[in-house]
């Protein structure tokens, strides 16, 4: 004859480490999902500010020295306004440029054969410069620029093609990807870009 086992019913001290397991694991799994939620969400936001308001770009040559450095990085600010001196990144054969504002629509540029600039026959300040060069110009001096565009230059002259070339020319509102306004890396050069 087979002896029946019993079964233990289980404490209830028992009951409760198990019950408080069982919660655990369901809080555990709810914070987990929240989380992921919470970090997709967020890189979301941060791909679309990026994207659209203050898209981040990484500096490639030596046409801005000594204002910006190869490999620097640096965040733009989507904007439609731009002052002469404004440094600027655009769209040009599917690379973005980075150059300097030094005219709008409708005004003058010129450049004397030292690579002084004039806009509206007034010579332009730019403290910026470290030498100034006539460069790669094959363009009628002095030249209007056209209405809807600005005229722009990288601050190494000597190196830079930009609208005094007509491979670039002057740059269309539609191509401007923002107004450069800071600088993040590296940190021994981290702040505002002038």
């Amino acid at each position: 004859m087979k002896q029946k086992t019993e079964k233990q019913m289980p404490q209830i001290s028992e009951l409760k480490a198990e019950l408080n397991r069982v919660r655990y694991r369901k809080r555990y799994r709810s914070v987990l999902r929240s989380t992921i939620y919470t970090l997709i969400t967020v890189a979301a936001i941060a791909v679309l500010v990026a994207t659209l308001w203050l898209p981040v770009l990484q500096i490639y040559g030596s046409s801005m020295t000594p204002t910006l450095q190869d490999g620097e990085i640096i965040f733009s600010v989507k904007t439609s306004e731009f002052e002469p001196g404004d440094i600027i990144s655009f769209y040009y054969n599917n690379k973005i440029l980075v150059k300097r504002v030094i005219a709008r629509a409708g005004e003058w540029v010129d450049i004397d054969e030292d690579g002084t600039v004039y806009v509206n026959n007034e010579v332009l300040d730019e403290p910026y410069l470290v030498e100034k060069a006539f460069g790669d110009c094959d363009i009628s001096l002095p030249y209007q620029v056209p209405e809807g565009k600005v005229f722009v230059m990288g601050d190494h002259r000597s190196t830079s093609v930009d609208s005094r070339n007509t491979a670039v020319g002057c740059v269309a509102q539609e191509q401007i990807v923002g107004k450069i306004l800071f600088r993040v890396w590296p940190l021994n050069r981290f702040g505002r870009v002038k």
